[in-house]
């Protein structure tokens, strides 16, 4: 009976946190379209195409057509969990994290080496907001590394630029 209430906690918690508090990276479902400079200023940086919900959406699309979306998925729940702060819910968020990009039965299993892996499984014994930071970081650099060069060159976000192309026809 008691390890029902504290399930029945638990669930309570998680639903409370997801429907009253406000994300930290706001979704792309709302976003406005992207004004040229945002569009010119994703190439600049991969932290400021990070820092974008359109530019996290628009390289989402593009992660999927390259079948490495799970890589942007991982990286926002690792966000996600960072935000939070009531223990239950960090338990619950770190197991479907764990269960959903770790584990090596996932269909969404993120490419991490072993020295990264074992560190997330000794830290799994007691979760915190911070027991993927080092995963998180592997993945944005894979992502940094390996796709973001591609993207910039990719039909998708040169279309995005050629939209833009006419407005800002000058350099400065």
């Amino acid at each position: 009976m008691r390890r029902r209430n504290r399930n029945q906690e638990r669930q309570r918690a998680w639903q409370a946190s997801r429907e009253s508090k406000l994300q930290p990276l706001p979704s792309c479902e709302a976003c406005t379209p992207p004004s040229p400079e945002e569009v010119q200023s994703w190439a600049q940086s991969f932290d400021k195409l990070m820092h974008s919900p359109t530019g996290r959406s628009v390289f989402r699309a593009f992660l999927r057509t390259e079948y490495s979306e799970e890589n942007m998925l991982f990286w926002l729940a690792c966000e996600e969990l960072k935000a939070e702060a009531n223990q239950h819910v960090v338990d619950e968020k770190a197991r479907l994290i764990y269960e959903d990009y770790v584990s090596i039965l996932s269909p969404k299993e993120v490419s991490l080496d072993s020295r990264v892996r074992e560190g997330i499984n000794r830290k799994m014994q007691e979760p915190s907001p911070h027991t993927f930071d080092d995963a998180q970081l592997q993945i944005y650099t894979l992502m940094h590394r390996d796709s973001y060069p591609r993207f910039l060159t990719s039909p998708a976000y040169r279309s995005l630029l050629l939209q833009g192309a006419p407005q800002s026809s000058s350099e400065a």
